[in-house]
């Protein structure tokens, strides 16, 4: 099965987030091992990167594609053997240089700015509509 991990920085409190992603995380279980990795705000998100993962920054001068092209890229990557994905979220400065320097890919959700709170919700929201989309649910519309 499918691993995907998500490294943030920053530790959620709202409990409204908190709901949202737990609830995001319960569906994504149908689909793939998903994990959420909290650190601190400025904590580095290097060393808790996955071997052999493939890596996606959240950032926002990555690329932007609607729902069915980031499914589409999903399944790509899974059918050219990828089993690991890891997906990266800065806190409130963005990521380090560092971090997006070794990603294998950079992603971008908007080019409007959002609390990295609810990136977090909103990427595990994507994750589950992208899995959805494969599987040919009725989700999507």
């Amino acid at each position: 099965m499918l691993r995907v991990t998500v490294i943030c920085q920053g530790r959620l409190k709202e409990p409204w987030y908190i709901d949202a992603c737990r609830e995001y995380l319960k569906r994504l279980g149908a689909w793939c091992k998903p994990e959420v990795v909290e650190l601190a705000e400025d904590g580095d998100p290097l060393p808790r990167i996955p071997k052999g993962a493939y890596v996606t920054a959240l950032c926002i001068e990555g690329e932007a594609l609607d729902s069915p092209a980031l499914a589409r890229r999903l399944e790509k990557l899974a059918a050219g053997g990828v089993s690991h994905l890891c997906f990266l979220i800065g806190g409130s400065v963005g990521l380090p240089a560092e971090a997006k320097a070794r990603a294998d890919w950079r992603l971008s959700m908007s080019e409007m700015t959002f609390p990295h709170h609810l990136a977090r919700v909103m990427l595990l929201e994507q994750l589950y509509r992208a899995f959805s989309i494969n599987a040919g649910t009725k989700y999507h519309k």
